[in-house]
């Protein structure tokens, strides 16, 4: 016996089975279903085609040619303006706040402001000498005799309190203390008849009232509060009770056999009439797509035999060859010219731009003199002849053949 299931057998999912009401219904509902959802099918593959069609032919080369021409009116104005108004002036400013801003202020603080601070330093430091030799020389022996003097008085004021004040303390604090001692045994001998008068006249009459008094009327008190506290439970469970049992017998039991009965039943009727008819929707779908597919692949030959080949015959045997003619006899030689003049138009800037530059670097040089940068550097030129201030000779020893 062969226990493992083919591959399309285990990929099939498991059918429930199905009773003849819905083989009866399925039939039915699919053909009435397929009428209805063709037309929608076709008008909605209708307005797919058509709203695809407008994106590619309308709508994306409008918005390319309105961002081009927003870049055209909002960008391109502000990149000239930047590039050859802001930029230029903003350099030219730069030069100027340079020239007349930071050089001078540049030499009235090397050539000014420098040598008055180090004048100031100096200053500063000369009167800082002399108030350290007034505190050496005339504060600090005056501080010293004053401390002295203050040293003095406060040994006089040590011997008086340690003489005078301190014995007097003491008897003043003797007496002081013997006065509180009488006045504490007064106040404790007054406090223990008082507390002797309060425990006999109210504590314990007091008490003898709770225990023999309150106590059996507060007991009595509560066993009739749970008396008539059980009989009100009572009272209220057997009101439940009936309650209970008549909404039971009135709205449960009935509302159950009307669920399960009425109900349950209907409702799966309902749901399988449902499925079927969602399956039914899903099938028409699908079969209106494929005929709406063939109906637009025949509107679309049909079109395309009619408008579209006419319109590329067109294009490719009259509109090509006037097109070529055009760009080779007009629009070359037009980029031609307009080249030749943009590459003059170019090196006249240049030429411009460097007359400019040299008038400036001129008119720098004749105010501030040349700058380290522009002086000719002396290029020291390698010396053939030794160094020394006696020139060749034959007789000496300088040679590797006639030295010793």
């Amino acid at each position: 016996m062969d226990l493992e299931k083919p591959a399309a057998e285990a990929r099939q999912p498991e059918r429930q089975p199905e009773g003849c009401l819905v083989v009866a219904i399925r039939i039915p509902v699919r053909i009435v279903v397929l009428v209805l959802v063709v037309p929608v099918r076709m008008v909605w593959d209708g307005l797919v085609v058509g709203w695809r069609l407008l994106t590619d032919a309308v709508l994306r080369p409008l918005g390319r040619v309105l961002a081009w021409v927003a870049r055209a009116v909002f960008v391109w104005p502000f990149v000239g303006l930047w590039r050859y108004v802001v930029v230029p002036l903003g350099k030219a400013l730069g030069w100027l706040g340079n020239v007349l801003v930071v050089v001078p202020l540049v030499w009235l603080f090397r050539y000014v402001l420098t040598p008055l601070g180090q004048g100031t330093v100096w200053v500063f430091r000369a009167i800082g000498a002399g108030l350290g030799w007034i505190y050496a020389r005339v504060l600090t022996p005056v501080g010293h005799g004053v401390l002295w003097v203050f040293r003095g008085i406060g040994a006089g004021l040590g011997w008086i309190y340690a003489r005078v004040l301190t014995p007097g303390g003491h008897g003043v604090l003797w007496v002081f203390r013997g006065i509180g001692a009488g006045i504490a045994a007064v106040g404790l001998g007054v406090y223990a008849v008082a507390a002797w008068l309060v425990r006999y006249l109210v504590v314990v009459p007091a008490q003898w009232l709770y225990e023999w008094v309150l106590t059996p009327v507060g007991r009595a008190i509560a066993w009739c509060v749970q008396g008539v506290a059980w009989l009100v439970s009572r009272v209220i469970t057997g009101i439940g009770f009936v309650l209970y049992w008549v909404l039971r017998l009135l709205l449960v039991l009935p509302a159950l056999a009307l669920w399960r009965w009425v109900l349950t039943p209907l409702g799966r009727g309902l749901a399988v009439i449902g499925r079927e008819v969602g399956a039914a929707l899903g099938h028409a779908w699908r079969i209106a797509g494929h005929i709406s597919l063939a109906v637009g692949r025949f509107l679309g030959t049909l079109l395309r035999w009619i408008f579209v080949e006419p319109v590329r015959w067109a294009y490719r045997a009259v509109l090509t060859p006037l097109g070529h003619v055009v760009r080779d006899a007009v629009l070359r030689p037009a980029a031609e010219a307009a080249r030749s003049v943009g590459r003059v138009t170019r090196q006249a800037l240049a030429a411009a731009r460097d007359s400019a530059r040299q008038a400036r670097a001129d008119f720098r040089r004749m105010l501030f003199g040349e700058s380290k940068e522009e002086r000719p550097q002396v290029v020291p030129v390698p010396r053939r002849e030794p160094g020394s201030a006696d020139g060749r000779t034959l007789g000496s020893s300088t040679t590797a053949l006639t030295k010793d």
